[in-house]
């Protein structure tokens, strides 16, 4: 190949591996509420192993052979971590990423340029929509008794539905400021501590819609991993 094709060559490669770069780093879909904005679904495994790849990242459950999951007491479950969730390949790299503690949600939240919400930043988000024109049936400034709205309908609990376990990232009903999730799939970590415990928001598909509800108010320990915790992050 002569100079002039191997410069041109070279600088598509580079040009290429840029975008591919801007890609990789392009903010999750998100929703602008006011003085922040906040991702539209849990992150997904597909987002945390961008996050993983780029910081060589291995998380506990990885180095200690496995998360929990729930059985008469919580059981470690060897090679589940979020990569596998369940043990397998997962069907949808868009499926929550779980069993991550709450450091690890935390430093995916500033390696994307945002952070935990605070339980309250949650809340407001969760019940009361925000929307400058939201869609119908949606009213603005309506704090709505659950995240799907006035009843839990649409959301991935214990209950009969469509996912016997976690739904990828947009499957479920949209809610309160076009957010999913928010009641129900994966417990959410937030910010706020209580000793060497963290908060963590929603319920998840193994309850029932009740812990969906605004009052519920749940701690586990930050070192804590298991298949029913996830996450989402805020920017402001």
């Amino acid at each position: 190949m002569n100079q002039p094709l191997r410069v041109l060559a070279t600088f598509l490669f580079l040009a290429a591996s840029a975008v591919s770069a801007l890609a990789q780093a392009a903010p999750t879909d998100r929703v602008q509420l006011g003085r922040i904005a906040i991702d539209r679904t849990e992150v997904t495994i597909a987002q945390f192993n961008r996050f993983a790849q780029a910081t060589s990242t291995v998380t506990r459950a990885e180095a200690e052979g496995g998360g929990f999951e729930f059985d008469g007491g919580w059981q470690r479950r060897p090679g589940w971590t979020w990569r596998t969730p369940d043990g397998v390949a997962p069907s949808s790299m868009q499926l929550p990423a779980v069993h991550l503690t709450h450091a690890e949600a935390a430093a995916y939240c500033r390696w994307a340029g945002g952070r935990l919400p605070t339980a309250t930043e949650w809340l407001s988000a969760a019940f009361t929509e925000q929307r400058t024109a939201p869609p119908a049936p949606w009213q603005r400034g309506t704090t709505y008794p659950w995240p799907t709205g006035h009843s839990p309908q649409g959301a991935n609990t214990s209950e009969p539905d469509r996912w016997p376990r976690a739904a990828p990232a947009g499957e479920t009903a949209a809610g309160v400021n076009g957010l999913h999730d928010m009641g129900a799939n994966a417990w959410e970590w937030v910010s706020d501590a209580q000793g060497s415990e963290r908060r963590t928001m929603g319920g998840s598909w193994w309850y029932g819609a009740a812990q969906m509800k605004a009052d519920v108010v749940a701690w586990k320990a930050a070192d804590f991993f298991a298949v029913y915790i996830g996450f989402r992050c805020v920017y402001s």
